[in-house]
């Protein structure tokens, strides 16, 4: 297979809180699914413990990310010792998704998921994005449920 070519850029707007949406695609290692994002040392080493967890995506995909974390590992001064994207694990997860909906239920019954999402609520209102991240959320909802339904609402 052929050597993807990076597309991966530093991002150098540090000074306030960047949310995921705020990113360019070339700060992602899979940019056109805009996961993974590679803005500091701390996230590409995550990207590397994290590579075969990520669903959805093809082996050219696979190949370019890998490309983008080899590419942001040595801006940052991070040894991989990894060759290609093959020797990052076994992709993806075959139980990914029943062991996510498991944990999710635990969360869900211990009322961690209740406590999760009051953090984030009060985080959203400190920062002054709540009513933007609640038409994002609505949004979203709506989408799923077109998607879901096969059709657009008016």
């Amino acid at each position: 297979m052929a050597t993807a070519k990076a597309t991966w850029q530093p991002h150098e707007q540090h000074d306030s809180l960047t949310t995921q949406s705020d990113l360019p695609d070339s700060v992602f290692a899979f940019p056109k699914q805009r996961k993974e994002p590679l803005t500091d040392a701390t996230h590409v080493r995550n990207a590397v413990a994290r590579f075969d967890q990520v669903t959805d995506v093809s082996d050219a995909d696979r190949a370019l990310a890998f490309a983008n974390i080899e590419k942001a590992a040595n801006y940052y001064d991070i040894n991989i010792s990894e060759a290609d994207w093959q020797q990052l694990g076994v992709h993806p997860q075959p139980h990914r998704k029943e062991s996510a909906r498991k944990g999710a239920d635990t969360r869900m019954r211990t009322g961690e998921a209740e406590e999760a999402a009051r953090k984030g609520a009060a985080t959203r209102e400190r920062l002054g994005i709540a009513d933007e991240a609640a038409k994002k959320a609505a949004a979203t909802r709506r989408r799923e449920r077109e998607e879901t339904d096969g059709h657009r609402e008016p």
